[in-house]
């Protein structure tokens, strides 16, 4: 298993002032919150980082903040993804420059995409930087889809392809990433479904990219680590969980709600820009409620 590439990695939250500028001060306080729960990495400008919505300067602005302020204690990855492979290489050599230790890459996004242009562009990226890459599969989101057949080919071709996050929410899916890649002793599918995290360890994944991490990062962290442990029903326990958590997002986007709940446990992360920022008053009171039963359980 590459051993950069494991374990819980979170999505670290953008954190905002009302007038939607970035608090960085906040941002400092969540890179350490979140490495001391005992995450395995921090990842810029995720889905949950808002990446859909702040500026590419804004977005060099977060990285070198969270890079100087995490100073190597665990790796930091950064989202460089962009519709267009041109601007996806440029963006990805500024991180590069700026002292990213992993680039998280969404499948290319908008304009309907075959396989054979999605493998080109990963390859192009490959062979363009120098930098280890996670390709990001999020259909819901993109419209398209990375085939476990195209992930398999890049795997086996580009040694600095070295993972793939599936935030497909299909289970067999991310088993046929796993299939297509098991005999690359480096390369390490990450589920992108916090609902998914025990089973992907146990059809031999190697974690998450974890978005409830910004919310429980202690809890999501012992899932892995008494996995390790093999304490089996004490990992899927742990997994079973955020069953009560995750059922909140049906009253808003899921970003919305994992920012909103983390300034309920007391951090000044603010609101998702606008239009993204509402939730029902039904949606709240059941998010406050969840999080006080939480509380009483010792989930953190």
């Amino acid at each position: 298993m590459n051993q950069l590439v494991q374990g819980i990695i979170t999505p670290i939250l953008t954190p905002m002032y009302e007038d939607e500028s970035i608090n960085f001060d906040e941002l400092r306080n969540q890179v350490n919150r979140l490495i001391a729960a005992g995450v395995s990495g921090l990842f810029c400008f995720g889905t949950n980082g808002e990446s859909y919505i702040i500026s590419e300067e804004e977005k060099y602005a977060v990285l070198s903040c969270v890079i100087e302020e995490t100073a190597g204690r665990v790796p930091v990855y950064a989202g460089t993804g962009c519709p267009g492979t041109k601007d996806t290489i440029r963006m990805s050599l500024k991180a590069k420059e700026l002292g990213a230790d992993v680039l998280s890459i969404i499948c290319p996004y908008f304009a309907a995409a075959n396989q054979q242009e999605i493998y080109n562009h990963y390859a192009a990226v490959a062979k363009a930087v120098d930098l280890p890459i996670v390709i990001y599969n999020i259909p819901p989101r993109t419209g398209n889809a990375v085939a476990p057949s195209t992930v398999g080919k890049l795997a086996h071709e580009f040694s600095n392809i070295v993972g793939v996050k599936d935030s497909s929410g299909n289970f067999l899916n991310m088993q046929q990433y796993i299939e297509a890649t098991r005999d690359i002793e480096n390369f390490s599918v990450l589920s992108g479904n916090d609902a998914l995290i025990f089973d992907n360890l146990v059809n031999g994944g190697a974690g998450a990219i974890a978005g409830c991490s910004n919310i429980y990062p202690k809890t999501i962290c012992q899932i892995v680590e008494k996995y390790k442990e093999g304490k089996l029903d004490e990992a899927l326990a742990l997994q079973r969980s955020l069953v009560s958590l995750r059922d909140t997002f049906k009253y808003g986007n899921p970003n919305t709600m994992i920012k909103y709940a983390t300034q309920l446990l007391g951090y000044p992360v603010g609101s998702c820009r606008a239009p993204f920022n509402s939730i029902s008053g039904d949606g709240k009171e059941a998010l406050r409620r969840v999080l006080d039963e939480n509380r009483e359980k010792g989930m953190e």
